[in-house]
C-alpha cells in the first residue's frame, strides 16, 4: 500500500510543482528580455533535472553508484526517446536554428565525453572539476550569446510581479525535488520486490520516475505553444545531467561504471545523434520522428528487462 501511496503521491506533486515552474521560468524571460529558449535550457532544465541530483547525490552517498550512473544514463535515454518523442506525438515541436546549430552540437559533445571519461571504469575527482567547469562555461556562453526581447514586448505580455514569478520556480522546484524522491523511492522499493538489479533499477525505474519533471514540462509547454522549452528542457536537461549531476557527485564520492554496458551508451550517444538530423529536417520534430524514437526506446527497455 505503501509503495502505491508513494508512487502516486510523487507524480501529483510533480505535476504541480512542473506547472508552476514552467508558468514562473516564462514570465522571468519576459521580464528580463530572455527568450524562453535560453529559459528553457538554463532555469527549466535545472529544475526538471532536480530529482536526478537528489537521486545520484543520495545514491553516491550510500555507496550505490550503479543506481547513480544508471540514472543519469538512463535518464539521458529516456529525455529523447520517452519524453521527446511523446511530446511530438502530442503535438509536434518547432526548432530554432540556435538549437540545431550549438545546442544540440554541444549535447551531443558532452555525450562523447562522457564515454571517454568512463573508459578507464568510473568518475574521479579531475573528471568531476572537468564536467562542472563545462557547465559553468556552457551557461556564461548561453546568457551572453541569448537573443533578446524588446522592453515592448515584455511589458505588454506579462504585469505579474517579479517576486512571484521568482516565488513560483523556487516552489515548482521544491516540489519537483520532494515529488521526485518520493516517486523513485516508490518505484525503486517496487522494483525491488520484483527483484530486479539495481543497475537495470538505475536505468529503467529510477531513470523514468526521475524524468518524470521533463515529460510534464515538455508536455505542458508544448501544448501552450511553448516548443522553445519544451525541446530547450529536454536538450538541457542532458547537458545537466552529464556536465552538473555527474560533475558534482564526482566531486563528492567516485563513480564506478563497472557494471554498465557497451549497449547502455552507445543507445545514449545514438538517441542524441540522431536527435540531430530529425532536427534540422524542417525545423521541427513531427510525429514520424516521435514515433521512431519512441520504438527505439521501448526496444531498448524490452532488452533490459529480458536480460535483466
Amino acid at each position: 500500500m505503501w509503495i502505491a501511496l508513494s508512487i502516486i503521491a510523487g507524480f501529483i506533486i510533480l505535476t504541480l510543482g512542473v506547472e508552476a515552474l514552467v508558468k514562473g521560468a516564462s514570465q522571468i524571460a519576459l521580464k528580463l528580455g530572455i527568450t524562453p529558449l535560453v529559459i528553457g535550457l538554463t532555469i527549466v532544465a535545472f529544475g526538471t533535472s532536480a530529482p536526478e541530483f537528489a537521486v545520484s547525490i543520495k545514491a553516491a552517498l550510500a555507496d550505490n553508484a550503479d543506481i547513480a550512473i544508471g540514472n543519469v544514463l538512463g535518464s539521458n535515454i529516456a529525455n529523447i526517446g520517452l519524453i521527446l518523442a511523446i511530446t511530438a506525438l502530442i503535438k509536434p515541436i518547432r526548432v530554432k536554428s540556435q538549437m540545431v546549430k550549438r545546442d544540440i552540437p554541444i549535447m551531443i559533445l558532452a555525450s562523447l565525453l562522457l564515454c571517454a571519461l568512463l573508459w578507464d571504469g568510473g568518475l574521479g575527482l579531475i573528471d568531476g572539476m572537468i564536467l562542472s567547469s563545462l557547465l559553468l562555461g556552457y551557461l556564461i556562453m548561453s546568457y551572453l550569446k541569448a537573443d533578446t526581447q524588446t522592453p515592448s514586448d515584455v511589458a505588454a505580455t506579462d504585469t505579474t510581479p517579479s517576486w512571484q514569478s521568482m516565488a513560483m520556480i523556487v516552489v515548482g522546484m521544491a516540489m519537483l525535488v520532494g515529488g521526485g524522491i518520493l516517486f523513485v523511492d516508490g518505484a525503486v522499493e517496487l522494483a525491488t520486490v520484483l527483484g530486479i538489479s539495481q543497475v537495470v533499477i538505475g536505468l529503467t525505474v529510477v531513470a523514468i520516475g526521475t524524468s518524470m519533471p521533463e515529460l510534464a514540462t515538455s508536455v505542458v509547454a508544448a501544448r501552450r505553444g511553448k516548443s522553445d522549452i519544451a525541446i530547450g528542457n529536454v536538450v538541457g536537461s542532458n547537458l545537466f545531467n552529464i556536465l552538473g549531476i555527474l560533475g558534482v557527485t564526482a566531486l563528492i564520492a567516485p563513480i564506478s561504471s563497472q557494471s554498465l554496458s557497451t549497449l547502455d551508451l552507445i543507445v545514449m550517444l545514438m538517441l542524441a545523434a540522431i536527435l540531430l538530423p530529425f532536427a534540422w529536417t524542417g525545423y521541427r520534430i513531427g510525429r514520424r520522428e516521435g514515433s521512431l524514437l519512441l520504438v527505439c526506446y521501448l526496444a531498448y527497455i524490452s532488452h533490459l528487462v529480458l536480460n535483466a
